[in-house]
């Protein structure tokens, strides 16, 4: 459905050495299942883009807080009755969504293991005898991941925080079939169960983002410990500010607000930024554009970079690298607050949607994410929260707080392998 989905899926496959299908695509859908999965996507992305407008985006907002509402979870009570949200999945279901998928499985006995909680709920329906296994994308979910008859189902939900088992348990879903494993965040960027390229990128990053040795000066024998001595050649390096806007290019706006502040810190060499486009040229774009108004086309290369792959494959081997590298990650609170668990300090755009907000709160709680200021002004408070050493605190609390084993915990689920320990 969008990159949150995929960017889990992406590790997983790679791991399991299994193909990656997108059920909206060949060979799982035929063309007018395609035309069904389409209208579906398309109504999301455009809302969720439109919704973004200051004022004429007030009525899509509301339409999206509507479709992604998620009930307070406390006091505790049932919350297992189906929603409108589920008797819609449950009408696409009759009209044929997912109908591929179902054929494929039946025929090949395989399990499923998926990433979007739509295909497992219509090979549930379907009552095979496959094995079901659902990854959980976001902290918090609405009442749409789990079937109308929760007590009955056979999907086994893989989850990424404890918040979302108890979510999962107050829909109906027996305990017993929901395992909390942590995000699966990508092996290249983790490195195995004792987290060695991790440590390693971690480091580097807390050097960077610790100019003045503020936090080190704090709590430098806490991370001497886990870490060893952090790298004396980082001292003096400009930490890297990537911003990836979502897949479906919203808050690009963004980076026109910003790049005018931080057009005289890129230039001096204070800090690098890169921007992220993903897959759509229309958002590569208008982040050029972006650049251009901003008068930044001579730092490109040189401070300043870009990053577009038109090949979703390549996109997020290329997005992976990139993150290696960055200190500071300004993103919409979408999937990617889960790779605050890289001791990434995560600034939070404006949420799109309940989930994010829970999202938000959830990388917020844990200290390892902030709400993003002015952007019209971001040199000024990034420079302060350099000084102050809170970015690098944000990297730590992030590393000691948060899973980042969930890549392994997931496979051990589906194939038995030996995962690692918190």
């Amino acid at each position: 459905m969008g990159y949150g989905h995929l960017r889990a899926a992406h590790p997983l496959a790679e791991a399991l050495e299994a193909p990656l299908h997108a059920a909206d695509e060949r060979p799982l859908a035929d063309p007018d299942e395609r035309a069904l999965w389409d209208r579906v996507r398309s109504a999301y992305e455009v809302t969720s883009r439109l919704s973004q407008l200051p004022l004429a985006g007030a009525p899509l907002r509301w339409l999206l807080e509507q479709v992604t509402d998620i009930p307070r979870l406390y006091p505790e009570r049932d919350l297992s009755a189906p929603t409108a949200g589920v008797r819609f999945i449950e009408r696409m279901a009759r009209r044929g969504l997912g109908r591929g998928l179902v054929e494929a499985l039946r025929a090949g006995g395989q399990p499923l293991l998926t990433t979007f909680f739509v295909p497992a709920l219509v090979a549930d329906r379907a009552r095979l005898d496959n094995p079901l296994y659902c990854v959980v994308t976001d902290s918090d979910v609405n009442r749409g991941w789990a079937p109308p008859d929760p007590a009955a189902t056979r999907i086994r939900y893989l989850v990424p925080t404890r918040e979302t088992a108890r979510r999962l348990r107050r829909y109906g879903v027996p305990a017993e079939r929901v395992l909390f494993t942590g995000f699966p965040l990508p092996h290249a960027l983790v490195g195995g169960p004792s987290y060695p390229v991790l440590q390693r990128n971690l480091a580097g990053r807390l050097v960077r983002l610790d100019p003045r040795r503020t936090f080190r000066s704090e709590a430098g024998g806490d991370v001497a410990r886990f870490l060893g001595p952090l790298p004396a050649g980082e001292e003096g390096r400009p930490p890297l500010l990537t911003f990836a806007v979502g897949g479906a290019g919203a808050q690009a706006e963004l980076a026109e607000r910003f790049l005018p502040s931080l057009r005289p810190e890129i230039l001096d060499g204070r800090i690098r930024l890169a921007l992220v486009a993903g897959t759509r040229p229309a958002v590569k774009a208008r982040l050029e554009a972006a650049v251009a108004a901003a008068r930044l086309e001579g730092a490109r290369g040189n401070g300043l970079e870009l990053l577009f792959e038109p090949e979703r494959e390549a996109y997020f081997r290329s997005f992976n690298r990139l993150l290696a590298d960055t200190d500071l990650l300004w993103t919409k609170p979408s999937e990617l607050t889960f790779f605050a668990a890289l001791g990434l300090p995560v600034i939070c755009a404006p949420p799109v949607g309940v989930h994010e907000r829970r999202n938000r709160r959830w990388v917020r709680e844990s200290g390892a994410g902030m709400k993003q200021r002015d952007p019209r002004f971001a040199a000024e408070w990034i420079s302060d929260l350099l000084a102050d050493g809170q970015l690098a605190a944000a990297a730590w609390a992030g590393y000691v707080r948060l899973p980042k084993g969930g890549l392994y915990r997931v496979l051990d689920a589906v194939r038995g392998a030996a995962g690692p320990r918190r």
